[in-house]
């Protein structure tokens, strides 16, 4: 199902990390899938309450956890630029679907990078 948040379809995610050479556009094409695929999850189960979400938001971070070995790969790596600008587009997601009281710390509280 594709997203049907008009305001999700126009958001360019992990701007900032595609225009830096030290991060490779596959993986953070990977990253923008991951992204999406919360969205429309989103849309889909249409979570009631931010408990509901952070399961959602907790499993996308998962895949994030998981990306990070393809970061490495690439010669690359989830570090604190990468961490705020993911951090922002979870927070932005939250917001996009009226989650605006999100804790952008719980949305990915699951992450290990």
């Amino acid at each position: 199902m594709p997203v049907s948040n008009q305001q999700v379809t126009a958001h360019p995610f992990l701007k900032g990390l595609y225009e830096d050479d030290y991060y490779p556009d596959h993986v953070l094409d990977r990253g923008r899938e991951i992204l999406l695929r919360l969205c429309e999850r989103i849309e889909t189960e249409r979570p009631v309450g931010l408990a509901a979400l952070y399961a959602l938001t907790h499993a996308a971070t998962d895949e994030f956890n998981d990306l990070q070995a393809a970061f490495e790969e690439a010669g690359s790596d989830i570090e604190t630029v990468a961490r705020e600008e993911i951090a922002e587009d979870f927070a932005y997601v939250a917001d996009a679907y009226g989650f605006t009281d999100a804790d952008i710390e719980e949305l990915i509280a699951t992450r290990d990078w």
